[in-house]
């Protein structure tokens, strides 16, 4: 099995990872991708949503390649679409959907998996202040409404004191972590 060299090169060189107890630092790369795909949601800056594909699907479709996909999981996604206030755009597809909208619909696909991490690259990169508040306050309350612990990369200092826990990144070394009171 071929493994691209930077993905090689993302492990740590010291420490440990744990997700959900499990220590990932150590894994093989298949069970780093199992790891992955059962305990890990991801949100990337872009949505990347599938042109073809209606907000529904979107998410269904994640569980389809979990090999679990079931009316339930259909019910499911229907439900995370209502969480992110997109209930009424199930049926849509990306081209019909505001960038905050395409965001929400990001967010929800990286929930029906029921991760235990989200890891959220700069989601508020493409949208103006008014979205950008409103899809970081939507993760504040995802976080706290699934217990899931939310990892969050961004540039915008703003936000920090929605957070619990805030560090900075200058010339890839970090500062301890800051304790916030969000």
């Amino acid at each position: 099995m071929y493994v691209a060299p930077y993905l090689a090169a993302v492990r740590p060189t010291r420490d440990r990872v744990l997700i959900d107890g499990t220590d990932a630092t150590g894994l093989g790369d298949r069970d780093v991708t199992a790891l992955r795909r059962e305990k890990v949601g991801i949100i990337f800056q872009q949505p990347n949503l599938l042109p073809s594909l209606t907000a529904l699907e979107q998410l269904v479709i994640g569980d389809h390649l979990r090999r679990k996909a079931t009316k339930a999981a259909r019910a499911r996604a229907a439900d995370l679409l209502e969480v992110v206030g997109l209930a009424s755009s199930a049926g849509r597809r990306p081209h019909q959907l505001s960038g905050g909208q395409r965001q929400r619909v990001n967010i929800a696909r990286a929930l029906v998996g029921e991760p235990k991490v989200l890891l959220v690259d700069e989601p508020t990169a493409a949208l103006d202040h008014e979205r950008s508040d409103s899809i970081v306050r939507l993760l504040r309350r995802v976080t706290d409404d699934f217990g899931v612990a939310t990892v969050m990369v961004t540039h915008d200092t703003e936000f920090v004191p929605l957070t619990d826990a805030a560090a900075t990144m200058r010339d890839g070394r970090s500062t301890a972590p800051v304790l916030t009171d969000a």
